[in-house]
């Protein structure tokens, strides 16, 4: 890495989750501070403990929906045809359970998406899939920046995806991991665990040489990121929040910045146990006296966990609050838990002007993901 911080844009981005197509769409769910949450019916559910998600009306298909999340990206960012012809796509998307089932497994797989989502885009070639739960989009955000900084790619398409499914409903209610009284409460005294969420989106990573040659609009500046591991346990965190905190302060020093120049934190927050306490050890680690500060919140609360697509869901969020000046509520709050000391937000939105702002993602087996996002 040398001593100069990348210059990474974000020029086109597009997003979908339950409260419907669109930022414009995000922005007024999220800003509104109701949950999205309500009975799913895509599926029985009858014989589950829970029976709430936050999911779109009827059953949309995956593929299809990131093909129009790519598309709206790219028209957003004013890429021509040549212009696409020459991007790569990265995707994060669940592996098909589907696939499991076949008679000769390894037929079809996450991999087959991306090919096919990049050839009905125009995109030049589908460069890699992620599919490690929770940090597979921000990975892949992270991974095309690296690969435009090292000049590999002058820009990169990330496109994720995450639609409510049987399966995965059926996984996290047996392991008791969703919450029974219907909503997610991040940080909260009195969380009951996670719930799901549809979540669909695609972002437009480039070079500000790029950007500024093409006269593009820059949503936002991608000035950091950073990637760590802590293996401390198969499903749960290291509860000092080792890894996360070294991952929020890589991005800050790729950055060039302190990181106590963050004026919002878009948190994990999945309101389980483990996961919630330990995320409140890393910022109080990594920020030190600026934790009692900096604004924390976790979306995850509105529009539910959207699990692979969970990182580009958040990184649109973050950049609506440094675009409207306007930080979203830690939604479901009942009071404060000893083990989570953060400076949260709650009861409404709250006004604020941060000139850059950290989505943070963790994943099962240590993983953990911060993109620091400076506004434009």
């Amino acid at each position: 890495m040398g001593t100069d911080p990348p210059r990474i844009a974000l020029t086109g981005l597009s997003v979908l989750t339950a409260y419907g197509r669109g930022m414009g769409a995000l922005a007024d769910g999220v800003y509104s501070g109701d949950p999205a949450f309500g009975p799913v019916t895509r599926f029985p559910v009858s014989r589950y403990r829970v029976g709430v998600a936050a999911a779109l009306p009827g059953d949309p298909v995956l593929e299809d929906e990131l093909v129009g999340a790519v598309g709206e990206a790219c028209g957003e960012a004013g890429l021509t045809d040549a212009d696409r012809a020459a991007t790569p796509l990265l995707l994060a998307r669940h592996a098909d359970p589907a696939v499991a089932r076949l008679p000769e497994p390894g037929l079809a797989t996450a991999a087959d998406t991306g090919v096919a989502v990049a050839r009905r885009s125009g995109l030049l070639r589908a460069e890699r899939t992620y599919n490690p739960a929770c940090v597979a989009a921000s990975n892949a955000v992270a991974t095309a920046a690296a690969m435009i900084v090292a000049g590999r790619a002058e820009r990169v398409v990330v496109a994720a995806g995450y639609l409510v499914d049987a399966d995965n409903f059926a996984l996290f209610d047996a392991g008791r991991a969703l919450a029974a009284d219907g909503q997610l409460r991040s940080f909260s005294a009195g969380r009951k665990g996670l719930l799901l969420g549809d979540g669909v989106g695609a972002v437009v990573v480039e070079s500000l040489a790029s950007a500024e040659r093409r006269g593009a609009p820059v949503l936002a500046h991608l000035a950091g990121w950073g990637r760590a591991g802590d293996a401390y346990h198969v499903c749960q965190p290291h509860p000092e929040g080792i890894g996360m905190a070294r991952a929020m302060a890589s991005a800050a020093r790729r950055a060039g910045v302190p990181l106590t120049s963050v004026g919002y934190v878009n948190a994990h927050g999945t309101g389980t146990r483990y996961n919630d306490s330990a995320e409140a050890a890393a910022v109080n680690r990594a920020f030190g006296e600026h934790a009692e500060n900096v604004p924390v919140s976790s979306t995850k609360s509105l529009h539910g966990h959207t699990l692979e697509a969970s990182g580009l869901v958040e990184l649109a969020v973050t950049v609506l609050a440094l675009q409207r000046g306007k930080l979203p509520v830690n939604a479901g709050y009942l009071g404060p838990d000893e083990q989570c000391r953060l400076n949260l937000v709650t009861g409404e939105p709250l006004d604020a002007q941060p000139e850059y702002a950290m989505s943070l993602n963790a994943a099962f087996g240590g993983a953990n993901t911060a993109l620091l996002v400076r506004a434009a």
